[in-house]
């Protein structure tokens, strides 16, 4: 049983171009319940290598540390495929991850993209298949996710407990529209 005022830090990025050279990351803590505690910030290379070392600097870092008991960060990959290793993220917080998106992944044409625009491709491509991908039923739509760290099942009951309205739990949700506002001038769409 997760208990009801965990600190979750939820972490997206915001939108971008491909022509610029770094995209911002948001991290939220949050309570469960939807109390806010703190907002981070940071910045990664659009399609670069730095996005597990920059989340692991941002959450070792963060005078919350202590607090947080799980990472939520939307999808897999920030700024196109700067893919971050969660399995490394784990290890090197000692916090468990679990990655959401609302889509299942199409992992051929991921595939295909990573071999045509990287040398790297396979160490990327590492980095996503080795992760066990789960369904997860929502009261609207399914999400998809994968964990470190952390049972399937207590997942899930974070992740019922941390979504307030509609399908993305609140510490994600908020993280991107925060992002969204900083790029934009106002924050917009879905997370």
């Amino acid at each position: 049983m997760i208990k009801g005022q965990i600190r979750v830090l939820g972490i997206d990025d915001s939108p971008f171009s491909f022509d610029q050279k770094r995209v911002t990351i948001i991290g939220v803590v949050m309570r469960v319940n939807g109390y806010i505690e703190g907002v981070l910030k940071d910045e990664v290379d659009v399609d670069g290598r730095d996005a597990t070392d920059v989340l692991i600097n941002m959450i070792n870092r963060t005078r919350h540390h202590d607090q947080i008991r799980v990472t939520m960060i939307d999808g897999i990959a920030f700024g196109g495929f700067n893919v971050i290793d969660v399995r490394q993220l784990h290890r090197e917080t000692s916090i468990p991850v679990i990655t959401i998106t609302r889509n299942k992944p199409d992992f051929d044409a991921i595939l295909s993209t990573l071999k045509i625009k990287f040398s790297d491709w396979e160490e990327r491509w590492n980095k996503i298949k080795d992760n066990k991908l789960y369904r997860v039923e929502t009261s609207h739509n399914p999400i998809y996710i994968t964990v470190v760290g952390i049972t399937r099942k207590e997942a899930e009951e974070i992740i019922m407990k941390s979504t307030i309205r509609g399908v993305i739990p609140e510490p994600i949700r908020v993280a991107h529209l925060i992002a969204s506002g900083i790029v934009r001038g106002e924050s917009y769409g879905k997370a």
